[in-house]
């Protein structure tokens, strides 16, 4: 999940910039308006959220919100200095999905980036195939192909590779991807166990298990699947 995050103050952007990557996200950081135009014109379909401080050096959150809505509906979320009713109605009548004054508690910016992700998802059409190199997920049968042929996977083999495939490209540590399985299926399962079902998908999905290039170990990190 990739979000843009725009603010002009290094010491706040970088704290912002780690915690979001310890929740999980790829924050893209920005210190100016110049910067994130850049990033808007060349990169929006891989932006997921946005988070745009209002007051920048060379321009204004609410200029880059606009140009953001007027390429691609993702969500936007300000962060403002000002609490006056004003700041606030402008921002939101120019679409944005929610602001957020500062100073605040990281963990209430995160509450607040899950729930307008949550609204968002709403509106989006929901997919029924993921296809990663020539794996292919079919969601509406919970079944998983290689090259057109079924892969037959156990129940907890399926979730696991399904948490994969919904952060392509993301490092996923082992915490994340326990408690991941935990919250889906409600089934206990161990840092020893998670091992086995991640060798047991290399040797069902990968083409040289030995030397895996779709469910790839970052060392020192966790796991992530390549496109």
């Amino acid at each position: 999940m990739k979000i843009l995050l725009v603010e002009d103050d290094r010491t706040i952007a970088l704290g912002l910039e780690y915690s979001l990557k310890q929740e999980g996200y790829e924050p893209l950081l920005c210190h100016n308006a110049a910067s994130a135009i850049e990033v808007i014109n060349h990169k929006m379909d891989d932006i997921d959220l946005c988070i745009f401080d209002l007051n920048l050096p060379d321009g204004s959150g609410y200029d880059l919100c606009q140009l953001v809505k007027k390429r691609q509906d993702i969500p936007v979320i300000f962060l403002t200095a000002y609490d006056d009713e004003v700041n606030v109605v402008m921002g939101l009548d120019m679409g944005a999905d929610d602001y957020i004054t500062k100073p605040f508690r990281i963990r209430e910016l995160i509450s607040r980036i899950k729930s307008v992700l949550r609204r968002s998802n709403r509106h989006t059409q929901p997919k029924d195939k993921i296809e990663i190199g020539n794996i292919l997920i079919s969601l509406l049968e919970g079944k998983v192909y290689k090259n057109g042929k079924e892969i037959v996977l156990t129940a907890l083999e399926y979730r696991l590779f399904l948490i994969f495939a919904n952060h392509i490209g993301q490092v996923l540590t082992r915490a994340q991807l326990l408690d991941r399985i935990w919250d889906v299926g409600g089934d206990f399962v161990n840092d020893n166990t998670l091992t086995v079902y991640i060798k047991r998908l290399r040797e069902k999905l990968e083409d040289d298990p030995h030397n895996p290039t779709m469910i790839q170990t970052v060392r020192g990190m966790g796991y992530k699947v390549g496109e």
